[in-house]
């Protein structure tokens, strides 16, 4: 658990914060853009959402402090990117602090989520729903957050 008592990697820990359960919003942050996915409050399934081009943090913030308003969202679920061997780089360090910020500013419990081959995933997906290649790139990043955060909420209800 994070110094704040808000973000942590352990799904039993970030359980434990929520035992009324409640819709919880999926990130994955990219470089440029975050992408978005819900789930019902019951965390049964996740759904891809929209994706928001990534400025500075107070504009982001603001934006995901809307959706959580009009969402209801008790948690967040953000995609940790972790190197092949598990190792974490720069990017899951900035991932973290980004994290920690939102919790903070957002007064919610963050559960950091392994995101390797989330994108891999999604993109095979769209494949196989032969969605083209320009509406592939605009909505990678929300189908990427709708595997993290599926992911994620299998292991909180099993």
């Amino acid at each position: 658990m994070d110094a704040s008592g808000l973000v942590t990697d352990s799904a039993a820990a970030f359980d434990e914060q929520l035992p009324d359960g409640g819709v919880l919003l999926g990130l994955d942050l990219g470089t440029r853009t975050i992408g978005l996915a819900t789930c019902d409050a019951g965390w049964r399934f996740a759904t891809a959402g929209k994706t928001l081009p990534r400025g500075k943090f107070t504009a982001d913030c603001g934006k995901l402090r809307e959706l959580v308003q009009q969402r209801a969202v008790r948690g967040l679920v953000i995609g940790l990117p972790r190197n092949m061997d598990g190792r974490e780089g720069p990017r899951a360090q900035a991932s973290r602090a980004y994290a920690r910020n939102l919790a903070a500013a957002l007064a919610l419990p963050v559960l950091l989520w392994d995101e390797r081959w989330s994108t891999a995933s999604a993109e095979a997906a769209m494949i196989g729903q032969d969605m083209s290649r320009a509406k592939r790139a605009e909505r990678i990043d929300s189908h990427a957050a709708a595997i993290i955060l599926q992911g994620a909420i299998d292991t909180l209800t099993n």
